[in-house]
């Protein structure tokens, strides 16, 4: 049951990703209904067989006051694919400020990229046109849609019109 489950607001807007005993448990308790179920693959008890769900909808609206990806160094990592953004390598990561904090440079997510640790050295206190380097990627801030459709492991393909809609993507 390594499955995962979106759960949609009453407005059919994408709130989170939660886990199928979670999803099972809010549909069973009738705080939110089935929207779509995953193909063949029944959750089943002694007694009943239940539908193993994809997509739940809230019946109460959820107002969250900020729907945003939290700056953290995972997140970072998942934006930049867990390769260094400048040699393309995958081992020994860690977070570089693109203008060094040195400099004024802020851990802010349009100024902070993964580097391998010899990128990371080799750029030093500079910034990647000083150093000669290039990043492969310009640092950016992923919307919260954009974060859970592209960035969240692997999304059922019933999710994709959720996390399609333009209204549904904020900055």
């Amino acid at each position: 049951m390594g499955r995962k489950v979106l759960i949609l607001n009453q407005d059919y807007s994408a709130l989170t990703v939660c886990t199928v005993p979670k999803a099972f448990v809010l549909v069973y308790l009738n705080k939110a209904e089935l929207v779509s179920e995953a193909d063949g693959v029944p959750l089943r008890s002694i007694s009943h067989t239940y539908p193993m769900p994809s997509i739940i909808r809230l019946f109460k609206y959820v107002h969250l006051p900020y729907k945003g990806v939290m700056l953290n160094r995972q997140n970072i990592f998942k934006r930049d694919g867990h390769h260094c953004q400048y040699c393309g390598t995958a081992e020994e990561l860690t977070l570089d400020h693109v203008v060094p904090k040195s400099r004024g440079g802020q851990s802010k997510w349009d100024n902070l990229t993964t580097a391998c640790k010899r990128c990371n050295s080799r750029k030093g206190d500079f910034t990647p046109d000083e150093a000669r380097m290039t990043l492969s990627q310009k640092p950016f801030k992923p919307s919260f849609i954009m974060f859970l459709r592209d960035f969240s492991g692997s999304i059922e393909e019933d999710w994709r019109p959720y996390l399609n809609k333009k209204r549904m993507v904020l900055d």
